[in-house]
């Protein structure tokens, strides 16, 4: 029989099943079956691919962009099997190309070496997050959201920007619902919290966390742009100040609904003391290195890596287990976000496998003028090339991989990116979390606050609308950090 608190929680707060009991066991007898050449597959020559075999990412984007917009009702029922068309599309012509076994293989890596830590972080803090309550008399005027906004920056570096965002979207979005003009507001915090805030650690974005995982100091980005950090989120606040000012000015009935307020309280605690176990998982496995490895396909997975993952699904079952229902319930918690940033970026990470190989081929593949865009004749680096075109390709390539790929294209040496390199180093850190906000798929937090807040009752702008309004508020931000003697770290040469 059930016990009374598994009675108490409802079905309503437990994921789908969608086989999961079955899937580990048979992927594993497919791999045990596979010839061993299979398994010691090394990768793609992007050398031998041309701009064709891009074309599944950008229709896989392009129904991100278009499919709410077009086709609404069909693309809600229907995105995952969107996303998989395009996935089998990108592996069907790796496999055409390279043959079955290294198509295997690079899926392999992009799911094992890439996806599944990436998911499994961001569905343990949108867990915890969630179980977190926030309530009391909470009324979106400039200056409580201004606050909401500052302290959501200030946290995202201390618990990640999907820990801020998950914890502080609920009640930004209750104090702004009868507010007529509202999403501008989750624009802004999209840009900040999700993004900006999380500039200063590794524990902020993942992008930063791939670079202390490759060897950069875990103060670097503290001690180095802080500054720069500093004068973008501080000019983004006043901006913000100004538009939600005047936007509410012209909601007089708002203004006039002034009465005595209930007093903030927060619940949920025991998912503060989470929160610090899931960055306590992930700073062991960054210093731990046991040395031992399973290769899966050429892929190799670190001891370090599995533990990791377990404890952080054990930290979110404990968060489920330990967090009142009614906490979630208020806080309008479920599944379906998570589930849709899940589906969504399995196909992102699965169609731009053959655009990083294109990528990595460097002066030999099809895009060989980026390698001579961010190159100097002398061979030294354009640090302010760094920043854009890390930034731009981050906004929709998804950051943690553009990361990484800039990293690599630098030479990848933290040694040297650290020291007579750091001001390519910091473009590339600095292109890489601010324009991740940009788009809804530059940094998964974003299409999480976004589907949060549509069904919640907030309209937020589809992919192009959301695109020009932070564009314009962005752009001319980041050509100021361009010229700003505040960013001495970048220089034109």
């Amino acid at each position: 029989m059930l016990s009374a608190r598994s009675k108490r929680r409802g079905d309503s707060l437990r994921p789908r099943q969608f086989g999961a009991r079955y899937a580990v066991p048979l992927i594993a007898l497919i791999v045990a079956l596979l010839p061993q050449d299979a398994r010691a597959a090394t990768g793609l020559d992007g050398a031998a691919m041309r701009w064709p075999y891009a074309l599944p990412f950008s229709g896989l984007l392009l129904s991100i962009a278009l499919g709410p917009v077009l086709f609404a009702k069909y693309w809600h029922y229907h995105y995952g099997k969107i996303a998989l068309a395009w996935s089998v599309l990108a592996l069907a012509s790796l496999a055409w190309l390279a043959g079955g076994m290294a198509m295997l293989a690079a899926f392999a890596h992009a799911m094992l070496g890439e996806y599944l830590g990436f998911i499994v972080l961001l569905f343990a803090l949108y867990v915890v997050a969630g179980g977190i309550l926030v309530n009391g008399d909470l009324r979106g005027t400039p200056w409580t959201n201004a606050c909401i906004l500052a302290l959501g920056t200030l946290m995202a570096s201390i618990v990640g920007t999907t820990g801020a965002a998950m914890i502080l979207v609920r009640p930004l979005i209750r104090a702004n619902l009868a507010r007529r003009h509202n999403s501008h507001v989750l624009v802004f915090f999209i840009i900040l919290v999700a993004n900006v805030g999380g500039a200063l650690s590794p524990l902020g974005d993942p992008p930063l966390f791939v670079g202390f995982l490759h060897g950069v100091d875990f103060f670097w980005t503290t001690r180095n742009i802080w500054s720069q950090t500093a004068v973008v989120a501080g000019l983004l606040l006043a901006v913000f100040v100004v538009v939600d000012v005047m936007r509410y000015r012209a909601e007089p009935a708002v203004r006039a609904s002034a009465g005595p307020v209930a007093p903030i309280r927060i619940r949920g605690l025991v998912n503060v003391v989470l929160i610090a176990a899931i960055i306590a998982s992930l700073l062991m496995s960054a210093m731990w290195e046991p040395g031992i490895s399973f290769d899966v396909l050429g892929t190799q997975i670190g001891l370090q890596d599995l533990v990791r993952n377990a404890l952080l699904l054990a930290i979110a079952a404990l968060s489920v287990w330990l967090t009142p229902d009614e906490h979630r319930l208020a806080n309008g918690f479920a599944w379906e976000p998570i589930r849709e940033v899940a589906k969504l970026f399995a196909g992102i990470f699965t169609a731009i496998i053959p655009v990083l190989a294109m990528l990595d081929a460097g002066h030999h593949g099809a895009f060989a003028w980026l390698l001579s865009a961010v190159t100097a004749p002398d061979g030294t680096p354009r640090e302010v090339a760094y920043f854009w075109f890390t930034g731009l390709m981050s906004a929709f390539l998804d950051n943690a991989p553009t990361y990484l790929l800039f990293f690599e294209l630098a030479g990848g040496d933290p040694q040297v990116l650290m020291g007579e390199l750091g001001g390519t180093l910091a473009s590339i850190s600095m292109g890489a979390v601010y324009m991740g906000a940009l788009t809804y798929v530059g940094n998964a937090p974003n299409f999480m606050v976004s589907s949060i807040a549509n069904e919640s009752g907030i309209k937020m702008p589809g992919f192009f609308g959301y695109l020009l309004r932070a564009g314009a508020v962005l752009i001319p931000l980041f050509l100021l950090l361009t010229v700003l003697p505040v960013a001495p770290l970048l220089h034109w040469h």
